[in-house]
C-alpha cells in the first residue's frame, strides 16, 4: 500500500505490518535531498502487491527511524515493508532461517555473524554488480567490499552484505573553551598529537581521560585504541591478517601498536590520575574532567556515542567538540578510520528483495535516516546538508575523507579472543604488564581454539 503525502514534517509513526497508510516526513522535492534517482526509480518499478520483509536489530526510536525510510520505498514501488526488531536479533535469525521462516532480508550488526551465515550456505549473495557499485559510490568502497565479502559454503567468496548505517570510533574528544584559553591548536598528526600531549604537560595540565572499566566487558576500551593504532603504524592488509590470526596476536606489529597506546596511558603525566587510574576508572565517568574548571584532562579518545555519558545538558559544538584520530605522518596510511556498522543480507530471496536493495544504493535512502539524527552513512553520493546536526555531519565528513575503513577487530576474533582474552590482556598491559607477554598470553589462548 502507498504511502499518503503532505507537504511538511510529520510526526515518525511506526509501520505495523502495512496495516494502514503512513504519512512520509518531507513530500517528494522539499529539502535537500536526492529526489532525482529516488523519482527515476518510482517512475520505473512497480511492486503493487508484493511484501518484503526485514528482520534487525533496531527497536523503539531506532525502529521508527528505519520505518520512516521504508514508507519511501512503498510510496515508489507499491510494495509492502514489514520490519521486525529484536533485542534477541541473533539468535531469532538464525533459528528462523535454519526452520525455513527466514524473512526476506536480514539486517546484521556485525559481519562476524553474517560469514558464519553465509559458510553454512544460509544467506544468498548480493545481485551482480553490487560490488562495482560500492567500490566506486562508498568512501574508501574496497574496504566496504572486503567487509561484506565472505566465503560460502563451498569456500568461494561471495558479497554478502551491504552496509548501511555506520558508527565511527576514530575521534578524541576535547573541550573548545580549554584548547582556546591554552592557546592549542587541533592536531593535523599523530606526531602533532603526541606533541601536543607533552606541551599540555608542560603547561602544568593532563592531557588524557582513560578508563578501561566496564563491568564484566572492563578493558574493551583499550582494543579499541589498539586497533586505531594498528591502521596508524601498519598496511590494512596487516590488521587484516591480525583479526584471522594468520599474523600470531604476538607479532611485532601488534607489540607495536600496544606500545603506542601506552606511550599515551601507561605515563603517569599524561592520564588523569594517573596509569593506575586507566584500569579502575569506568569508561564512562572517564569524560567527566574535561568539563571540571580547571580541566582535569583536555582529551578522551572514544566513539561517536559517548555524548550519552557527558554531563545533562552539554551541548556538542559548543561545551564539547571532537577531532579525527590523526595518521602519523611519516607513515604516509592515508587516514585510516576505525569503527562498526550495521549491513543488509539476503536470506529469502526475491524481486522485491533486489528492489528494496536497489533502493538502499539510492542517496536518500541514507539522507531520510541522516535527517531524523543518530545515523553515520560511507555512501559517498549522500548531501551532508542533510545531516541533522553539525557534529554528525562533521564526522560524516570524516568518514567521507576515511582511504580506509576497518571494523572493529575485536568484534571479528572468536569471542574468547575479542571479548575475552583481548579484553583482560589491555588490563593487564596498563597495570604493568609488557606487551611481549601479554600478547603471548593471548596467543596461547588462541592456539587452544584451533
Amino acid at each position: 500500500m502507498k504511502s499518503r503525502l503532505y507537504a511538511g514534517v510529520a510526526a515518525i509513526a511506526l509501520v505495523a505490518s502495512g496495516a494502514a497508510a503512513q504519512d512520509l516526513m518531507f513530500a517528494p522535492g522539499e529539502g535537500a535531498f536526492s529526489w532525482d534517482s529516488y523519482n527515476a526509480m518510482a517512475d520505473a518499478t512497480d511492486l503493487s502487491g508484493e511484501t518484503v520483509t526485514i528482520t534487525g536489530p533496531w527497536t523503539g526510536n531506532e525502529a521508527e527511524k528505519v520505518n520512516a525510510v521504508f514508507d519511501y520505498f512503498e510510496q515508489a514501488t507499491g510494495a509492502t515493508v514489514n520490519y521486525s526488531g529484536s533485542d534477541s536479533f541473533e539468535q531469532d535469525i538464525v533459528i528462523a532461517t535454519q526452520a525455513g521462516s527466514a524473512p526476506n532480508l536480514a539486517v546484521f550488526p556485525q559481519p562476524g555473524l553474517a560469514a558464519d551465515m553465509a559458510a553454512q550456505g544460509l544467506l544468498t549473495p548480493l545481485p551482480e554488480g553490487t560490488a562495482e557499485f560500492v567500490a566506486e559510490n562508498y568512501a574508501a568502497g574496497q574496504s566496504w567490499v572486503d567487509l561484506g565479502t565472505y566465503a560460502d559454503a563451498d569456500g568461494n567468496d561471495q558479497l554478502y552484505g551491504l552496509f548501511y548505517r555506520v558508527d565511527l570510533k576514530s575521534l578524541v574528544w576535547y573541550s573548545p573553551d580549554a584548547f582556546a584559553e591554552m592557546g592549542y591548536d587541533i592536531p593535523q598528526s599523530m606526531e602533532e598529537l603526541k606533541t601536543l600531549t607533552q606541551q599540555i604537560v608542560d603547561d602544568g595540565g593532563t592531557p588524557w581521560c582513560i578508563g578501561l572499566g566496564s563491568g564484566a566487558a572492563t578493558g574493551w576500551p583499550a582494543t579499541d585504541w589498539v586497533e586505531d593504532m594498528m591502521l596508524r603504524t601498519q598496511p590494512p592488509a596487516v590488521y587484516d591478517e591480525w583479526v584471522s590470526n594468520e599474523r600470531p596476536f604476538n607479532d611485532p606489529a601488534v607489540i607495536g601498536a600496544i606500545d603506542e597506546f601506552g606511550w599515551f596511558a601507561r605515563n603517569d603525566a599524561y592520564v588523569d590520575g594517573g596509569a593506575e587510574a586507566v584500569a579502575t576508572t569506568d569508561f564512562r565517568d572517564s569524560p567527566a574532567g574535561m568539563f571540571e574548571i580547571p580541566p582535569a584532562c583536555y582529551m578522551h579518545r572514544q566513539a561517536s556515542f559517548i555524548p550519552a555519558f557527558f554531563p545533562e545538558g552539554t551541548e556538542v559544538g559548543r561545551d564539547v567538540d571532537f577531532f579525527y584520530f590523526p595518521a602519523f605522518e611519516e607513515a604516509d596510511l592515508g587516514r585510516p578510520v576505525l569503527g562498526a556498522g550495521t549491513l543488509f543480507a539476503i536470506t529469502d530471496p526475491s524481486d522485491a528483495t533486489n528492489a528494496m536493495l536497489e533502493f538502499l544504493k539510492l542517496p536518500i535512502a541514507h539522507e531520510l535516516w541522516m535527517a531524523q539524527g543518530g545515523f553515520l552513512t560511507a555512501h559517498g553520493g549522500v548531501n551532508l546538508e542533510t545531516y541533522a546536526s553539525d557534529s554528525e555531519r562533521a564526522q560524516g565528513q570524516i568518514l567521507a575523507d576515511a582511504t580506509t575503513f576497518r571494523f572493529d577487530a575485536s568484534d571479528l576474533m572468536p569471542g574468547e579472543i575479542g571479548a575475552g582474552a583481548f579484553w583482560t590482556g589491555m588490563v593487564d598491559y596498563v597495570t604493568g604488564a609488557s606487551a611481549e607477554d601479554v600478547t603471548q598470553t593471548i596467543q596461547d589462548r588462541w592456539d587452544t581454539l584451533q
